[in-house]
């Protein structure tokens, strides 16, 4: 049982240390979308787990503008569809910012 215990443990260490690595950094939410389906395809975590996942590596910016919503996602694929949407807003605005400059 003692073994059984030890594998499991160390099995739910391995699918999360590929999803601990992730973070969004420059790139845009797509492309981390793409990446952090790949980490948690294999895991049996419960949607309410994947969007806390989720939240933690996306960018702090849009991360606080999801929270300031109206209310809040209840499913994985409304906040890959949110984050999308808040994410090519901000990189449109600061386009926009530096061509004014």
């Amino acid at each position: 049982m003692e073994e059984f215990l030890e594998e499991i443990k160390k099995e739910f260490r391995e699918e999360d240390k590929e999803l601990k690595e992730l973070e969004q950094g420059k790139q845009n939410m797509e492309e981390f979308i793409q990446m952090f389906k790949k980490a948690v395809k294999d895991n049996s975590y419960k949607e309410r787990l994947l969007i806390e996942e989720f939240k933690k590596e996306i960018d702090r910016t849009i991360r606080r503008r999801l929270v300031e919503t109206e209310y809040p996602s209840k499913s994985i694929n409304q906040w890959y569809e949110r984050v999308v949407m808040l994410d090519r807003n901000c990189r449109e605005s600061k386009r926009k910012k530096k061509e004014v400059r």
